[in-house]
């Protein structure tokens, strides 16, 4: 998993650490090493054991280890990577650093679930798991907030008034019987080494760490006592890893540790060059995860929920392809039982009633009304300086959206800081359709005075125009990854 660079040092192999084959049965355990021994043998490139690694994230959970060490450690894993063993170890000690979630027997094949690595207006699992729990599934979801650029599933639903994203098990496990989901961020009970060090990676660059990213993921479904995993791996742009064969490499990193933990784990990879549906930020993007559960909303929005609840649906073994599988998750979405769970969901969770039942039977206007607001409004219009007096939307730049959001407020710079959740952008244009020049393309919500020129310079630089014919984009969904022995029905 890690990275080849020239000239590093090769790990050792399993096993071959120096020192210990000798070592008579009667010889007391060995004292664990010393953060900064463990942090010096990483950065060099070296390979750390299992009890290396237990002892790190214990140091983590007790306190017993500064910020500053936290953050060289996981520099030094972003730098010099780790094996499949030491990430399953990592995944492993995450995993056990809290409680376990138990359920009952039951409801072993129906336990499913689905995670992202994260992308700009990626609202799926707002939608996705009502409609799993409408098609008969237990969605335990535990996420996570936002990351570096992309947004995160817990502050979009914080975005509701009233919504709790902490829930004890007993908690959860009243919600699973009752409504059939859940989406909850991890308490202090729950996989609470990986919520410090997912707080810590945001603000020490090292978002982009292909095995903390493994062991961040795969710890937190790891306790849920999963049937089946999907997990969204984006690439582009706006990605934590803009490059495709990277992506695979997560999602095959993904699979396979997950088949270690005994994890049934596919691995969707997406695209993400252009924003997800038409909407980014917290409560605009809420919006839209209501009008996608009324059966409309943005066409690949839609795709993509439709087909990851499919591929869940045949690889929990709760429909005979796909294909039938997708089938079930769109007649949720479009007879109003996806809705129907989704406002279930939210009155569980803390959410007034009425409010609640507001937000899923309202127009789009009255919905509005009920979230969080920006004070301003300023709409960009296409650039007057083509020679020609339209042209065709090639793509809409993700990432200089998101950074200009960021900056306005939307996004953290460091942990724990409060967002605003009322800033955001709407795309006002479809990739592929024609605009002509001095149409209005995208709102964008915001509290301060206006926008910089900077910042506006930045966001019409995000869009891209041509001069070709029209076109149907094309759905972000491009492969699965598939745990042995599945193959594509």
């Amino acid at each position: 998993m890690a990275a080849q660079r020239t000239g590093a040092p090769p790990p050792p192999a399993p096993g071959g650490l120096s020192g210990l084959g000798g070592r008579e049965l009667t010889d007391p355990p060995p004292e664990p090493k010393q953060l900064p021994e463990l942090i010096r043998r990483k950065r060099d490139g070296e390979r750390l054991s299992e009890e290396d690694i237990k002892g790190f994230v214990r140091a983590v959970v007790d306190g017993s280890a500064q910020d500053t060490q936290i953050g060289a450690m996981l520099m030094a894993i972003r730098l010099r990577g780790m094996d499949l063993e030491e990430t399953s170890a990592l995944t492993q000690a995450l995993a056990k650093s809290g409680q376990q979630l138990e359920w009952p027997e039951a409801w072993h094949q129906r336990l499913v679930d689905k995670h992202s690595t994260g992308g700009v207006g990626d609202k799926v699992s707002l939608v996705l798991a009502p409609a799993l729990a409408a098609c008969g599934c237990k969605v335990p979801m535990i996420s996570g907030r936002g990351l570096g650029h992309t947004g995160g599933t817990l502050d979009k639903l914080e975005s509701i008034p009233g919504f709790s994203v902490i829930q004890s098990p007993e908690q959860m496990q009243v919600l699973l019987e009752g409504v059939g989901c859940c989406i909850v961020g991890q308490s202090e009970k729950l996989v609470p080494a990986d919520r410090l060090l997912y707080a810590a990676r945001d603000v020490t660059a090292t978002v982009d760490s292909l095995p903390l990213i493994t062991a961040s993921i795969l710890s937190k479904k790891a306790v849920e006592g999963l049937s089946a995993l999907v997990v969204d791996v984006k690439y582009g742009g706006a990605a934590v890893f803009p490059d495709q064969e990277q992506a695979r490499e997560l999602a095959r990193a993904l699979v396979g540790v997950g088949a270690g933990l005994g994890m049934r784990v596919a691995a969707a990879l997406t695209a993400m060059d252009n924003p997800l549906g038409r909407s980014v930020g917290h409560a605009l993007e809420v919006e839209e995860a209501l009008l996608c559960l009324d059966g409309a909303g943005p066409r690949d929005l839609r795709d993509l929920v439709i087909r990851l609840g499919g591929a869940l649906l045949w690889l929990s073994g709760q429909a005979e392809t796909q294909a039938q599988g997708a089938a079930r998750v769109a007649k949720a979405l479009d007879n109003g039982s996806a809705r129907g769970r989704f406002e279930r969901m939210l009155e569980g969770q803390g959410v007034d009633p009425d409010l609640a039942r507001a937000l899923c039977s309202g127009t789009s206007a009255q919905r509005r009304q009920l979230l969080p607001r920006a004070r301003e409004q300023e709409e960009l219009p296409a650039p007057t300086s083509r020679p020609l007096p339209a042209g065709t939307v090639e793509r809409i730049q993700a990432l200089p959206l998101a950074l200009v959001l960021h900056e306005l407020g939307a996004g953290r710079s460091r942990a724990g800081q409060t967002i605003r959740l009322g800033v955001g952008a709407e795309l006002l244009v479809d990739v592929g359709q024609r605009l002509r020049r001095g149409t209005p393309w995208l709102r964008v919500h915001l509290d301060g005075p206006g926008l910089s020129t900077p910042q506006r310079h930045a966001l019409q630089g995000a869009l891209l125009l041509s001069d070709r014919a029209p076109f149907a984009a094309p759905s972000p969904f491009t492969e699965l990854v598939l745990p042995p022995p599945f193959a594509q029905p």
